[in-house]
């Protein structure tokens, strides 16, 4: 069953994707030289958020954690 779900809308129209706890679900929105990661995750009967900083679509493997959001 669905705990998570995301849309995404772009040139074709928006879409939506789903995630248990058990999967969680990760979002990546890259510009050329900067970009974001969104991870959620089910963790100690928590929901917890991670948003990072990435070098983009140009270097997608520097990734800094910008905020830590954790609730119910």
């Amino acid at each position: 069953m669905a705990h998570y779900r995301a849309l995404i809308q772009g040139n074709r129209g928006e879409v939506s994707r789903l995630g248990t706890k058990k999967s969680g679900m990760k979002a990546v929105v890259n510009a050329w030289g900067i970009g974001v990661k969104v991870e959620v995750q089910y963790e100690n009967g928590e929901n917890v958020f991670r948003v990072y900083k990435t070098g983009g679509s140009n270097n997608n493997v520097h990734h800094v954690l910008v905020v830590e959001i954790r609730g119910a």
